[in-house]
């Protein structure tokens, strides 16, 4: 189990390091040509760089944990960089009829580091899920590293929404105002990314109104149509709904402010009523409240 700095906690069970290391070892005995056990010893192990595999983690997201159960490879093609999306959906499918609750939570491969055309699966996976988790698994030997070789990358995805701030209940043993903590942080992660994109696509838009950049008209026909889409938000139901969950944002916020600053007074009046119940056998003093 590990944590993230966007306040999500994955849990990663054995059976995915299993498939992955099984996956692995497979494609490499496979991809060496047959040698005799002098030819073997002979061979040195660097003189080709080891194979990457390539397959869908699946499991669960309950809140801000994400627990990844099992695994199953994909049908990548390494020249055009592109996946069979039918035997994906025939594999999620399948799954969805033993594990009605799992889904495709992202993707893993093999390697020491990621790598650019790594960007291809992740945006193809992102029509399954908005924001897929990247399983990465070393396959390389380091006797000094004590901890697994693996590394867990996020992607949070553009969603800008306030619902359920105000009415976040304690999970997996934490407190209201860690869980208010981690989800808060998760949105300003997802407005950093949206206010990035956005600068892109701008920076992309001037280009070709200047005409340093060819026009691309299905870019300005999505454009156009997500412009389109604006003025919906601009209406007085809008602004009445956005002001009630604001309000309600802020009154979850003070009201948790009170509620410390009553708790500190209460010990603090406890000390203080100790402290004058010892006082009072001595010289017969009252209690302070």
């Amino acid at each position: 189990m590990a944590s993230s700095s966007s306040g999500l906690t994955f849990k990663l069970h054995p059976l995915v390091i299993v498939n992955i290391s099984d996956h692995y070892t497979r494609v490499k005995s496979q991809s060496l040509p047959p040698h005799s056990a002098a030819d073997a010893e002979a061979s040195s192990p660097a003189s080709q760089p080891p194979p990457r595999v390539f397959g869908c983690v699946i499991g669960v997201q309950r809140g801000r944990t994400v627990e990844i159960f099992n695994s199953f490879e994909l049908l990548y093609d390494t020249a055009t960089h592109s996946l069979d999306r039918a035997f994906i959906e025939k594999k999620q499918e399948l799954y969805k009829k033993v594990f009605p609750q799992f889904y495709i939570l992202g993707w893993y491969s093999t390697g020491s580091d990621a790598q650019e055309p790594d960007m291809a699966i992740h945006k193809a996976l992102m029509d399954i899920n908005e924001s897929p988790v990247y399983v990465l698994l070393n396959p390389s030997i380091n006797p000094s590293q004590k901890d697994l070789p693996i590394t867990i990358f996020e992607s949070e995805a553009e969603r800008i929404s306030v619902d359920h701030v105000a009415h976040l209940k304690p999970s997996d043993g934490g407190s209201a105002a860690t869980q208010l903590a981690a989800h808060l942080t998760g949105i300003h992660s997802a407005i950093k990314m949206l206010n990035s994109r956005i600068r892109v696509l701008h920076r992309n838009l001037h280009g070709m109104q200047k005409g340093d950049i060819p026009g691309d008209n299905s870019l300005l026909r999505q454009v156009s149509s997500l412009l389109r889409r604006l003025p919906a938000i601009e209406s007085e139901k809008f602004r009445d709904d956005f002001m009630m969950e604001y309000n309600d944002t802020l009154l979850v916020t003070y009201l948790a402010m009170f509620t410390n600053c009553t708790s500190t007074m209460n010990e603090l009046v406890d000390k203080f009523n100790a402290a004058y119940d010892k006082q009072s056998r001595r010289g017969g003093r009252t209690a302070f409240i």
